[in-house]
């Protein structure tokens, strides 16, 4: 793993799903096979392969601070293009400092994660308006997850800390991209833990290799998503949880 400390020159950049987006790291170790980051390799010029770099921005927080006074407010992503609570914020600590700013400034948040390591903030999030976070889970099942994501925290894991979240009253959602199988197992494991959910069928090739060594083609198709979604939205209904598919 290749971890290197730099400074960034901007921090806070408009988005086209939210206002802003906020990124602390330049690349992940979840190591997802999915991830349409990987994108980002053809502007940081890494030799390395996905997953195993990661670019620390050492100077974020102090440069949010100076974006933000400038900047119209409007809700901040974090993150967009990395995880921000993977392995290297334990130690650097940045998304917590970026947090602490957006929130003294009173701007809404939207964090999105596949990691555990979110609750370590909770005392930032808990009783705060317009904050939400969500996790990212494509499927229920542990095997699945070893497959297209094998540097990612455990279903389980992610899925205890949204009912932790969600209990100490912060609104909570859950990404569900792309459909894998056995994502129907999903909802019953959700009840009680989110406010809502997305259903997105992620639509970039950057996996299609693992589908075809593991024989899982017949899960890349229309008629896989379309079938899959429905059954989703129809549980999630049931459930009383708001289900959008994207």
């Amino acid at each position: 793993m290749v971890i290197r400390e730099i400074r960034a020159k901007n921090i806070l950049s408009k988005s086209q799903i939210y206002d802003y987006t906020t990124n602390p790291y330049v690349g992940c170790t979840h190591t997802c096979a999915y991830c349409y980051a990987r994108f980002m390799k053809r502007f940081t010029g890494h030799l390395e392969p996905w997953g195993r770099f990661v670019d620390v921005k050492v100077n974020a927080v102090e440069l949010l601070r100076r974006a933000i006074a400038k900047a119209k407010p409007g809700r901040v992503w974090i993150s967009g293009v990395c995880d921000p609570y993977q392995p290297a914020e334990r130690k650097y600590r940045l998304t917590r400092g970026c947090l602490e700013v957006l929130l003294e400034h009173g701007w809404p948040v939207t964090i999105q994660t596949k990691s555990p390591l979110v609750l370590r903030d909770i005392d930032l999030l808990r009783g705060k308006t317009g904050v939400e976070v969500g996790m990212s889970i494509a499927t229920a099942d542990g095997t699945m997850r070893k497959i297209f994501e094998p540097g990612a925290p455990p279903i389980g894991e992610r899925i205890k800390a949204l009912g932790v979240l969600h209990n100490a009253g912060v609104e909570t959602f859950v990404m569900i991209a792309p459909v894998l199988p056995a994502a129907e197992g999903l909802p019953s494991l959700l009840a009680g833990k989110i406010d809502r959910v997305m259903v997105d069928r992620l639509n970039y090739h950057y996996a299609d290799w693992v589908y075809k060594k593991y024989h899982l083609e017949s899960a890349m198709t229309d008629e896989f998503f379309a079938s899959k979604s429905e059954e989703l939205k129809g549980a999630f209904d049931s459930l009383g949880i708001k289900c959008r598919v994207i």
